[in-house]
C-alpha cells in the first residue's frame, strides 16, 4: 500500500519560514520524481515545486528565491522548505510522486500564513 505522509504546516505570520516534509512508504522512491503542489481557496491546485530522481529541482514562479525543494532518497522523504512567507501562500500542500504517470498524492497539511 503506497503512502505519502506530510507534515510541518501551520500557522505562520507573513515573513515566517515552514518546512514542510512527506514521508513515503509502499514505493521504491528514488525511482519517483517527487514534487510539492499547492490548492489555495477556491482555486485549482497548481505546482509549487519538483525535484527529479536526479536531485534537479524545479520551481514555480511564484516560489523562486524563497522555496527550496529537497529529497533524502535513504529517508524516502522528501522537503519543502518556504521562507519568506506570504498571505497568497496559504492553502493546502500536497506531495506527489509521480514514475512516468503513475502517480501518487499525499492528504496534504494545511500552510496558514496570517498576521
Amino acid at each position: 500500500q503506497v503512502q505519502l505522509v506530510e507534515s510541518g504546516g501551520g500557522l505562520v505570520q507573513p515573513g515566517g519560514s515552514l518546512r514542510l516534509s512527506c514521508e513515503s512508504s509502499g514505493i521504491i522512491f528514488s525511482w519517483y520524481i517527487m514534487g510539492w503542489y499547492r490548492q489555495a481557496p477556491g482555486k485549482q491546485r497548481e505546482l509549487v515545486a519538483n525535484i527529479t530522481l536526479g536531485s534537479v529541482a524545479n520551481y514555480a514562479d511564484s516560489g523562486k528565491g524563497r522555496f527550496t525543494i529537497s529529497r533524502d532518497n535513504a529517508k524516502n522523504t522528501v522537503f519543502l522548505q518556504m521562507n519568506s512567507l506570504k498571505v497568497e501562500d496559504t492553502g493546502v500542500y500536497y506531495c506527489h510522486a509521480d514514475l512516468r504517470g503513475l502517480a501518487y498524492w499525499g492528504q496534504g497539511t494545511q500552510v496558514t500564513v496570517s498576521s
